[in-house]
Protein backbone atom coordinates (compact mmCIF):
# COMPACT_ATOMS: atom_id res chain seq x y z
CA UNK A 1 0.00 0.00 0.00
CA UNK A 2 2.78 2.16 0.95
CA UNK A 3 4.86 1.74 -2.23
CA UNK A 4 1.34 1.98 -4.09
CA UNK A 5 0.70 5.85 -3.21
CA UNK A 6 5.13 6.90 -3.21
CA UNK A 7 4.60 5.37 -7.00
CA UNK A 8 1.35 7.86 -7.32
CA UNK A 9 3.08 10.74 -5.31
CA UNK A 10 6.02 9.79 -7.62
CA UNK A 11 3.75 10.09 -10.53
CA UNK A 12 2.20 13.38 -9.82
CA UNK A 13 5.56 14.82 -9.11
CA UNK A 14 6.72 14.24 -12.57
CA UNK A 15 3.50 15.18 -14.77
CA UNK A 16 3.82 18.25 -12.46
CA UNK A 17 7.31 19.12 -12.95
CA UNK A 18 7.28 18.32 -17.30
CA UNK A 19 4.20 20.98 -16.88
CA UNK A 20 5.50 23.49 -14.91
CA UNK A 21 9.42 23.68 -15.01
CA UNK A 22 9.45 24.82 -18.70
CA UNK A 23 8.19 27.88 -16.96
CA UNK A 24 10.25 28.83 -14.85
CA UNK A 25 13.96 29.95 -14.74
CA UNK A 26 16.27 32.15 -16.58
CA UNK A 27 15.96 32.22 -20.10
CA UNK A 28 19.19 30.06 -20.45
CA UNK A 29 17.77 27.42 -18.38
CA UNK A 30 14.57 27.27 -20.19
CA UNK A 31 16.20 27.13 -24.06
CA UNK A 32 17.92 24.67 -22.44
CA UNK A 33 14.67 22.15 -21.34
CA UNK A 34 13.46 22.75 -24.84
CA UNK A 35 12.76 19.11 -26.03
CA UNK A 36 13.89 18.60 -30.01
CA UNK A 37 10.77 18.24 -31.44
CA UNK A 38 9.55 21.46 -30.22
CA UNK A 39 12.60 22.85 -31.51
CA UNK A 40 11.78 21.88 -34.70
CA UNK A 41 8.10 23.03 -34.76
CA UNK A 42 9.67 26.34 -34.08
CA UNK A 43 11.74 26.32 -37.05
CA UNK A 44 9.12 25.32 -39.12
CA UNK A 45 6.53 28.24 -38.05
CA UNK A 46 9.30 30.47 -37.70
CA UNK A 47 10.47 29.99 -41.81
CA UNK A 48 6.80 30.10 -42.62
CA UNK A 49 6.91 33.33 -41.10
CA UNK A 50 9.98 35.22 -42.27
CA UNK A 51 8.75 34.04 -45.77
CA UNK A 52 5.59 35.69 -45.00
CA UNK A 53 6.92 38.94 -43.52
CA UNK A 54 9.36 39.16 -47.18
CA UNK A 55 5.87 38.81 -49.06
CA UNK A 56 4.63 41.05 -47.06
CA UNK A 57 7.33 43.65 -47.58
CA UNK A 58 6.86 44.82 -43.98
CA UNK A 59 10.68 44.22 -41.68
CA UNK A 60 8.42 45.25 -38.37
CA UNK A 61 6.75 41.96 -39.01
CA UNK A 62 9.50 40.34 -37.61
CA UNK A 63 8.66 41.29 -34.27
CA UNK A 64 6.43 38.84 -33.91
CA UNK A 65 9.57 36.57 -34.32
CA UNK A 66 9.65 37.00 -30.29
CA UNK A 67 5.94 35.95 -29.75
CA UNK A 68 6.43 32.91 -31.47
CA UNK A 69 10.02 31.86 -29.72
CA UNK A 70 7.77 32.14 -26.48
CA UNK A 71 4.61 30.51 -27.52
CA UNK A 72 7.46 27.32 -28.76
CA UNK A 73 10.17 27.47 -26.88
CA UNK A 74 10.45 30.10 -23.70
CA UNK A 75 6.89 30.06 -22.39
CA UNK A 76 7.27 33.44 -20.18
CA UNK A 77 3.97 33.82 -21.31
CA UNK A 78 1.72 31.11 -19.26
CA UNK A 79 0.10 30.12 -22.79
CA UNK A 80 -0.39 26.62 -21.65
CA UNK A 81 -1.32 26.97 -18.33
CA UNK A 82 -4.45 25.41 -18.31
CA UNK A 83 -2.95 22.22 -18.79
CA UNK A 84 -1.63 22.04 -15.01
CA UNK A 85 -6.10 22.57 -14.11
CA UNK A 86 -7.08 19.59 -11.54
CA UNK A 87 -11.02 20.56 -12.43
CA UNK A 88 -11.30 18.00 -15.97
CA UNK A 89 -14.52 19.21 -16.93
CA UNK A 90 -12.54 22.95 -17.18
CA UNK A 91 -9.61 21.23 -18.67
CA UNK A 92 -11.56 19.38 -20.85
CA UNK A 93 -13.45 22.93 -22.32
CA UNK A 94 -10.31 24.96 -22.31
CA UNK A 95 -8.88 22.27 -24.42
CA UNK A 96 -11.52 22.82 -26.87
CA UNK A 97 -11.16 26.86 -26.96
CA UNK A 98 -7.55 26.38 -27.26
CA UNK A 99 -8.35 23.85 -30.22
CA UNK A 100 -10.73 26.22 -32.08
CA UNK A 101 -8.80 29.24 -31.31
CA UNK A 102 -5.78 27.42 -33.02
CA UNK A 103 -7.79 26.78 -35.72
CA UNK A 104 -9.62 29.93 -36.37
CA UNK A 105 -6.45 31.43 -36.58
CA UNK A 106 -4.82 29.38 -39.26
CA UNK A 107 -8.01 29.54 -41.50
CA UNK A 108 -8.07 33.34 -40.99
CA UNK A 109 -4.63 33.48 -42.53
CA UNK A 110 -5.51 30.75 -44.98
CA UNK A 111 -8.58 32.41 -46.54
CA UNK A 112 -6.70 35.89 -46.22
CA UNK A 113 -3.16 34.99 -48.02
CA UNK A 114 -3.74 31.62 -50.36
CA UNK A 115 -7.64 31.19 -51.05
CA UNK A 116 -10.97 29.91 -50.17
CA UNK A 117 -14.05 28.16 -50.74
CA UNK A 118 -16.72 30.51 -52.94
CA UNK A 119 -20.77 29.43 -53.75
CA UNK A 120 -21.90 30.33 -57.30
CA UNK A 121 -25.52 31.43 -56.44
CA UNK A 122 -26.77 32.41 -59.58
CA UNK A 123 -26.33 31.56 -63.57
CA UNK A 124 -24.58 34.28 -64.90
CA UNK A 125 -21.75 32.21 -66.22
CA UNK A 126 -23.47 28.85 -66.98
CA UNK A 127 -22.16 26.93 -68.57
CA UNK A 128 -19.24 27.53 -67.76
CA UNK A 129 -19.53 27.67 -64.09
CA UNK A 130 -23.29 26.18 -62.71
CA UNK A 131 -25.51 27.44 -59.72
CA UNK A 132 -24.59 25.05 -56.61
CA UNK A 133 -20.70 24.95 -57.84
CA UNK A 134 -18.70 25.19 -54.88
CA UNK A 135 -15.17 26.84 -56.37
CA UNK A 136 -11.63 26.94 -54.38
CA UNK A 137 -10.55 30.50 -55.62
CA UNK A 138 -6.53 30.77 -55.71
CA UNK A 139 -5.49 34.57 -54.12
CA UNK A 140 -1.85 34.05 -54.91
CA UNK A 141 -2.44 34.03 -58.96
CA UNK A 142 -3.30 38.01 -58.39
CA UNK A 143 -1.84 38.30 -55.48
CA UNK A 144 -3.80 38.38 -52.11
CA UNK A 145 -4.83 41.91 -50.41
CA UNK A 146 -3.81 42.57 -47.19
CA UNK A 147 -7.24 43.01 -45.29
CA UNK A 148 -8.34 46.39 -45.35
CA UNK A 149 -11.29 45.25 -42.80
CA UNK A 150 -8.65 43.04 -40.37
CA UNK A 151 -11.24 42.43 -37.62
CA UNK A 152 -13.44 40.16 -39.26
CA UNK A 153 -15.09 36.65 -38.59
CA UNK A 154 -12.94 34.20 -41.39
CA UNK A 155 -15.91 31.86 -42.40
CA UNK A 156 -18.19 34.58 -43.13
CA UNK A 157 -18.18 37.51 -45.66
CA UNK A 158 -20.18 40.33 -44.01
CA UNK A 159 -23.56 38.52 -41.93
CA UNK A 160 -22.72 35.66 -39.33
CA UNK A 161 -25.42 33.00 -39.83
CA UNK A 162 -28.54 32.31 -37.62
CA UNK A 163 -27.76 36.16 -35.72
CA UNK A 164 -27.83 37.85 -38.90
CA UNK A 165 -25.73 40.85 -37.77
CA UNK A 166 -22.40 42.06 -38.68
CA UNK A 167 -19.43 39.53 -39.07
CA UNK A 168 -16.99 42.63 -38.80
CA UNK A 169 -15.76 45.89 -37.33
CA UNK A 170 -15.53 48.75 -39.30
CA UNK A 171 -12.42 50.00 -37.38
CA UNK A 172 -10.25 49.91 -37.50
CA UNK A 173 -9.45 49.82 -41.72
CA UNK A 174 -6.28 49.89 -43.09
CA UNK A 175 -5.60 51.40 -46.90
CA UNK A 176 -5.49 49.62 -50.07
CA UNK A 177 -2.07 46.87 -50.44
CA UNK A 178 -1.87 43.83 -52.83
CA UNK A 179 1.09 41.28 -52.52
CA UNK A 180 2.76 40.63 -55.19
CA UNK A 181 1.14 37.56 -57.11
CA UNK A 182 2.33 35.47 -59.87
CA UNK A 183 0.30 37.86 -62.51
CA UNK A 184 -1.95 40.48 -63.52
CA UNK A 185 -6.27 40.15 -64.68
CA UNK A 186 -5.96 38.86 -68.17
CA UNK A 187 -8.81 38.91 -70.60
CA UNK A 188 -11.32 35.81 -70.34
CA UNK A 189 -10.36 35.26 -67.00
CA UNK A 190 -12.97 34.19 -64.57
CA UNK A 191 -12.68 36.43 -61.57
CA UNK A 192 -14.03 36.59 -58.31
CA UNK A 193 -14.35 40.61 -56.87
CA UNK A 194 -16.40 42.62 -54.47
CA UNK A 195 -19.32 43.91 -55.80
CA UNK A 196 -18.20 47.38 -56.77
CA UNK A 197 -21.63 48.71 -56.30
CA UNK A 198 -22.02 46.92 -53.08
CA UNK A 199 -20.43 49.81 -51.22
CA UNK A 200 -24.42 50.75 -49.67
CA UNK A 201 -26.68 48.04 -48.95
CA UNK A 202 -30.43 48.07 -48.44
CA UNK A 203 -30.61 44.72 -46.54
CA UNK A 204 -34.22 44.02 -47.06
CA UNK A 205 -33.82 44.34 -50.89
CA UNK A 206 -30.04 43.74 -52.16
CA UNK A 207 -30.76 42.65 -55.10
CA UNK A 208 -31.29 45.27 -57.90
CA UNK A 209 -28.37 47.26 -55.82
CA UNK A 210 -28.72 50.70 -53.80
CA UNK A 211 -28.42 52.84 -56.44
CA UNK A 212 -30.76 51.48 -58.81
CA UNK A 213 -33.24 51.19 -56.24
CA UNK A 214 -32.82 54.87 -55.85
CA UNK A 215 -33.27 55.68 -59.40
CA UNK A 216 -36.62 53.67 -59.86
CA UNK A 217 -38.48 54.70 -56.30
CA UNK A 218 -36.37 57.77 -54.89
CA UNK A 219 -33.76 57.93 -52.16
CA UNK A 220 -36.42 59.14 -49.74
CA UNK A 221 -38.68 56.16 -50.28
CA UNK A 222 -35.51 53.77 -50.02
CA UNK A 223 -34.23 55.39 -46.57
CA UNK A 224 -37.87 55.83 -44.81
CA UNK A 225 -39.63 52.99 -45.61
CA UNK A 226 -37.59 50.28 -43.72
CA UNK A 227 -39.97 47.87 -43.78
CA UNK A 228 -39.78 47.36 -47.30
CA UNK A 229 -36.06 47.93 -48.44
CA UNK A 230 -34.53 47.55 -44.45
CA UNK A 231 -31.63 49.43 -43.04
CA UNK A 232 -29.30 51.24 -45.19
CA UNK A 233 -25.86 50.30 -44.20
CA UNK A 234 -22.44 50.91 -45.60
CA UNK A 235 -19.72 48.03 -46.23
CA UNK A 236 -16.24 48.18 -46.56
CA UNK A 237 -14.44 47.13 -50.04
CA UNK A 238 -13.37 43.84 -48.64
CA UNK A 239 -16.60 42.65 -46.87
CA UNK A 240 -18.95 43.67 -50.18
CA UNK A 241 -20.62 40.98 -51.60
CA UNK A 242 -18.50 38.75 -53.99
CA UNK A 243 -19.31 38.23 -57.35
CA UNK A 244 -18.22 35.93 -60.40
CA UNK A 245 -17.46 37.03 -64.23
CA UNK A 246 -15.40 36.47 -66.59
CA UNK A 247 -12.97 39.80 -67.34
CA UNK A 248 -13.43 40.95 -71.08
CA UNK A 249 -11.75 44.59 -70.70
CA UNK A 250 -8.50 45.49 -69.19
CA UNK A 251 -7.29 48.90 -68.29
CA UNK A 252 -6.44 51.37 -71.10
CA UNK A 253 -9.06 49.63 -73.25
CA UNK A 254 -11.82 50.79 -74.98
CA UNK A 255 -14.87 48.02 -75.06
CA UNK A 256 -17.85 48.73 -77.42
CA UNK A 257 -20.91 46.02 -77.64
CA UNK A 258 -22.77 45.65 -80.94
CA UNK A 259 -25.28 43.07 -81.50
CA UNK A 260 -24.01 41.13 -78.21
CA UNK A 261 -20.97 40.67 -79.30
CA UNK A 262 -18.10 42.53 -77.35
CA UNK A 263 -15.47 44.28 -79.36
CA UNK A 264 -11.88 45.49 -77.46
CA UNK A 265 -9.86 48.35 -79.54
CA UNK A 266 -12.25 47.79 -82.43
CA UNK A 267 -11.88 43.87 -82.67
CA UNK A 268 -13.95 40.89 -81.44
CA UNK A 269 -12.87 39.14 -78.28
CA UNK A 270 -13.58 35.69 -79.07
CA UNK A 271 -16.86 33.85 -77.60
CA UNK A 272 -16.28 31.71 -74.55
CA UNK A 273 -17.19 27.87 -75.71
CA UNK A 274 -19.97 28.31 -73.39
CA UNK A 275 -21.30 31.45 -74.33
CA UNK A 276 -25.26 31.79 -74.36
CA UNK A 277 -28.09 33.66 -75.79
CA UNK A 278 -31.51 33.80 -75.68
CA UNK A 279 -33.41 32.12 -78.07
CA UNK A 280 -36.95 32.01 -79.73
CA UNK A 281 -38.50 28.26 -80.02
CA UNK A 282 -41.20 27.00 -81.64
CA UNK A 283 -42.38 23.39 -81.90
CA UNK A 284 -44.94 21.79 -83.99
CA UNK A 285 -47.23 21.71 -81.03
CA UNK A 286 -45.18 19.09 -78.81
CA UNK A 287 -44.32 20.53 -75.95
CA UNK A 288 -40.92 20.36 -74.35
CA UNK A 289 -41.04 16.93 -72.21
CA UNK A 290 -38.63 16.72 -68.72
CA UNK A 291 -36.38 14.62 -70.71
CA UNK A 292 -35.19 17.37 -72.97
CA UNK A 293 -34.84 19.85 -70.71
CA UNK A 294 -33.29 17.40 -68.66
CA UNK A 295 -30.83 16.13 -71.87
CA UNK A 296 -30.12 20.21 -72.78
CA UNK A 297 -29.55 21.03 -68.74
CA UNK A 298 -32.00 23.61 -68.60
CA UNK A 299 -33.14 24.48 -64.55
CA UNK A 300 -36.29 24.51 -63.61
CA UNK A 301 -35.86 28.17 -63.05
CA UNK A 302 -35.16 28.66 -66.60
CA UNK A 303 -37.98 26.45 -67.73
CA UNK A 304 -40.57 28.98 -65.83
CA UNK A 305 -39.28 32.02 -66.73
CA UNK A 306 -38.89 31.01 -70.56
CA UNK A 307 -42.42 29.59 -71.03
CA UNK A 308 -44.63 31.50 -73.45
CA UNK A 309 -47.08 28.33 -74.24
CA UNK A 310 -47.30 24.41 -74.82
CA UNK A 311 -45.48 25.65 -78.34
CA UNK A 312 -43.47 28.24 -77.57
CA UNK A 313 -40.78 28.70 -75.35
CA UNK A 314 -37.47 31.55 -74.78
CA UNK A 315 -34.54 29.62 -73.78
CA UNK A 316 -31.20 30.34 -73.14
CA UNK A 317 -28.60 28.19 -75.51
CA UNK A 318 -24.98 27.57 -76.47
CA UNK A 319 -24.16 26.79 -79.63
CA UNK A 320 -24.36 22.87 -78.99
CA UNK A 321 -27.63 23.37 -77.65
CA UNK A 322 -28.78 25.61 -80.47
CA UNK A 323 -27.66 22.09 -82.38
CA UNK A 324 -29.12 19.80 -80.50
CA UNK A 325 -32.61 21.29 -80.90
CA UNK A 326 -32.52 21.94 -84.31
CA UNK A 327 -31.77 18.28 -84.83
CA UNK A 328 -35.47 17.66 -83.33
CA UNK A 329 -37.99 16.76 -86.20
CA UNK A 330 -41.03 18.41 -83.96
CA UNK A 331 -38.81 21.63 -83.61
CA UNK A 332 -39.88 23.95 -86.25
CA UNK A 333 -37.95 27.66 -85.16
CA UNK A 334 -34.81 27.73 -83.03
CA UNK A 335 -33.95 31.55 -83.42
CA UNK A 336 -32.01 34.17 -81.50
CA UNK A 337 -33.90 37.22 -80.14
CA UNK A 338 -32.76 40.44 -81.07
CA UNK A 339 -32.02 43.09 -79.24
CA UNK A 340 -35.23 45.56 -78.22
CA UNK A 341 -34.82 48.97 -78.92
CA UNK A 342 -37.27 50.38 -76.58
CA UNK A 343 -35.40 48.14 -73.68
CA UNK A 344 -35.55 49.94 -70.33
CA UNK A 345 -33.13 47.93 -68.58
CA UNK A 346 -31.15 50.29 -66.43
CA UNK A 347 -27.40 50.55 -67.76
CA UNK A 348 -24.02 52.15 -66.34
CA UNK A 349 -23.67 54.73 -65.15
CA UNK A 350 -27.11 54.69 -63.59
CA UNK A 351 -29.37 57.76 -64.29
CA UNK A 352 -28.13 58.91 -67.25
CA UNK A 353 -29.39 57.87 -70.53
CA UNK A 354 -26.42 57.68 -73.70
CA UNK A 355 -29.00 55.38 -75.56
CA UNK A 356 -27.29 52.51 -74.56
CA UNK A 357 -28.93 48.50 -73.98
CA UNK A 358 -27.53 45.68 -72.99
CA UNK A 359 -26.82 44.35 -76.43
CA UNK A 360 -25.55 47.66 -78.25
CA UNK A 361 -23.09 49.23 -75.95
CA UNK A 362 -20.42 52.22 -75.57
CA UNK A 363 -17.91 52.72 -76.76
CA UNK A 364 -16.35 53.18 -73.32
CA UNK A 365 -12.74 53.29 -72.26
CA UNK A 366 -12.14 51.04 -68.94
CA UNK A 367 -9.24 53.37 -66.96
CA UNK A 368 -5.66 52.82 -65.90
CA UNK A 369 -3.75 53.60 -63.35
CA UNK A 370 -1.41 56.57 -63.92
CA UNK A 371 -4.13 57.30 -67.26
CA UNK A 372 -5.41 60.88 -67.65
CA UNK A 373 -8.86 61.01 -68.93
CA UNK A 374 -10.11 64.61 -70.31
CA UNK A 375 -13.39 65.59 -68.19
CA UNK A 376 -16.46 67.39 -69.83
CA UNK A 377 -20.02 67.20 -68.86
CA UNK A 378 -20.64 64.77 -70.83
CA UNK A 379 -18.58 61.95 -70.07
CA UNK A 380 -18.30 62.45 -66.12
CA UNK A 381 -20.55 60.13 -65.71
CA UNK A 382 -18.63 57.28 -66.82
CA UNK A 383 -15.63 58.27 -64.44
CA UNK A 384 -18.01 60.02 -61.72
CA UNK A 385 -17.89 57.26 -59.43
CA UNK A 386 -14.52 56.08 -59.70
CA UNK A 387 -13.37 59.59 -58.87
CA UNK A 388 -15.58 59.98 -56.12
CA UNK A 389 -16.63 56.54 -54.59
CA UNK A 390 -13.25 54.30 -55.49
CA UNK A 391 -10.34 56.68 -55.30
CA UNK A 392 -11.51 58.79 -52.40
CA UNK A 393 -12.07 62.41 -53.84
CA UNK A 394 -15.15 64.96 -53.70
CA UNK A 395 -16.37 65.78 -56.80
CA UNK A 396 -18.84 68.43 -57.61
CA UNK A 397 -20.52 70.60 -60.57
CA UNK A 398 -21.09 74.29 -60.05
CA UNK A 399 -22.06 76.80 -62.60
CA UNK A 400 -21.51 74.35 -65.32
CA UNK A 401 -17.74 73.57 -63.88
CA UNK A 402 -16.18 70.51 -62.40
CA UNK A 403 -14.53 70.64 -59.31
CA UNK A 404 -12.63 68.07 -57.85
CA UNK A 405 -11.70 68.45 -54.29
CA UNK A 406 -12.96 71.67 -54.40
CA UNK A 407 -10.48 72.84 -57.06
CA UNK A 408 -11.24 73.39 -60.61
CA UNK A 409 -10.52 70.54 -63.25
CA UNK A 410 -10.88 69.55 -66.89
CA UNK A 411 -8.70 66.22 -66.57
CA UNK A 412 -8.48 63.67 -63.98
CA UNK A 413 -5.33 60.95 -63.25
CA UNK A 414 -6.57 57.75 -62.12
CA UNK A 415 -4.81 55.95 -59.10
CA UNK A 416 -6.15 52.43 -60.02
CA UNK A 417 -6.75 49.89 -62.47
CA UNK A 418 -10.17 49.24 -63.74
CA UNK A 419 -11.41 46.12 -65.44
CA UNK A 420 -14.87 45.21 -67.45
CA UNK A 421 -16.63 42.05 -66.40
CA UNK A 422 -19.20 40.06 -68.13
CA UNK A 423 -21.22 36.91 -67.60
CA UNK A 424 -20.71 34.02 -69.96
CA UNK A 425 -24.92 34.16 -70.15
CA UNK A 426 -25.07 37.19 -72.05
CA UNK A 427 -28.63 37.98 -72.21
CA UNK A 428 -29.32 36.96 -68.29
CA UNK A 429 -26.51 38.21 -66.36
CA UNK A 430 -26.19 41.43 -64.02
CA UNK A 431 -22.46 42.60 -64.70
CA UNK A 432 -20.10 45.91 -65.86
CA UNK A 433 -23.10 46.79 -68.28
CA UNK A 434 -25.35 47.36 -65.45
CA UNK A 435 -22.77 48.40 -63.19
CA UNK A 436 -19.86 49.76 -64.29
CA UNK A 437 -15.86 49.19 -64.12
CA UNK A 438 -14.68 46.75 -61.13
CA UNK A 439 -11.32 48.94 -59.59
CA UNK A 440 -8.27 46.65 -58.86
CA UNK A 441 -8.59 46.91 -55.30
CA UNK A 442 -11.55 44.90 -55.80
CA UNK A 443 -10.51 41.90 -56.89
CA UNK A 444 -10.27 38.75 -54.63
CA UNK A 445 -9.02 36.20 -56.74
CA UNK A 446 -9.83 33.68 -60.03
CA UNK A 447 -11.69 30.04 -59.38
CA UNK A 448 -8.64 26.98 -59.51
CA UNK A 449 -11.03 24.22 -59.22
CA UNK A 450 -14.43 22.77 -58.54
CA UNK A 451 -14.81 21.38 -55.19
CA UNK A 452 -18.27 20.04 -55.65
CA UNK A 453 -21.61 20.57 -57.65
CA UNK A 454 -25.12 20.67 -56.44
CA UNK A 455 -28.30 20.58 -58.62
CA UNK A 456 -30.94 22.58 -56.81
CA UNK A 457 -33.14 20.74 -59.18
CA UNK A 458 -32.58 17.01 -57.94
CA UNK A 459 -32.74 15.35 -54.68
CA UNK A 460 -29.55 14.78 -52.99
CA UNK A 461 -29.51 10.78 -53.71
CA UNK A 462 -30.82 11.42 -56.68
CA UNK A 463 -28.89 13.54 -59.50
CA UNK A 464 -28.23 16.30 -56.42
CA UNK A 465 -24.50 15.98 -57.23
CA UNK A 466 -22.51 16.68 -60.05
CA UNK A 467 -20.18 13.78 -59.56
CA UNK A 468 -18.82 14.85 -63.12
CA UNK A 469 -17.65 18.14 -62.36
CA UNK A 470 -15.97 17.37 -59.41
CA UNK A 471 -12.15 18.57 -59.19
CA UNK A 472 -12.98 20.07 -62.55
CA UNK A 473 -11.05 22.49 -63.91
CA UNK A 474 -13.47 25.48 -64.09
CA UNK A 475 -12.16 27.93 -67.22
CA UNK A 476 -11.30 26.08 -70.40
CA UNK A 477 -11.56 29.00 -72.18
CA UNK A 478 -8.48 29.90 -70.97
CA UNK A 479 -5.22 28.10 -72.02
Amino acid sequence: MTRHFMANDKDKGKDKSEEYVRQTGSLKERLGRVKTTRWWRFGIVALIYVLWTIWMGNPWLLLGLLLLGDIYLTQFLPWGAWKGMKNKTLKTIMSWIDAIVYALVLVYFLFLFVGQNYQIPSSSLEKSLLTGDFLWVNKVVYGPRVPQTPLHFPLAQNTLPFLNCKSYFEHPQLDYHRLKGLRNVERMDIVVFNFPAGDTVALKSPNPDYYTLCLQHGRDVVRNNKDVFGDIIYRPVDRRDNYVKRCLGLPGETLQIKEGIVYVNGKAVPQPKNVQYCYYVRTDGTPFSEDIFEELGISNEDQARGFVSAMEYVLPLTAEMKKTLESKPWVEIVQRIQPDPSETLITYPVGVDYGWTHANYGPIWIPKKGAKVDLTLENLPLYERCIRNYEGNTLEVKDGQILINGQPATSYTFKMDYYWMQGDNRDNSLDSRYWGFVPEDHIVGTPAIILISFDKDHSLFNGGIRWNRIFKMPNPDKK
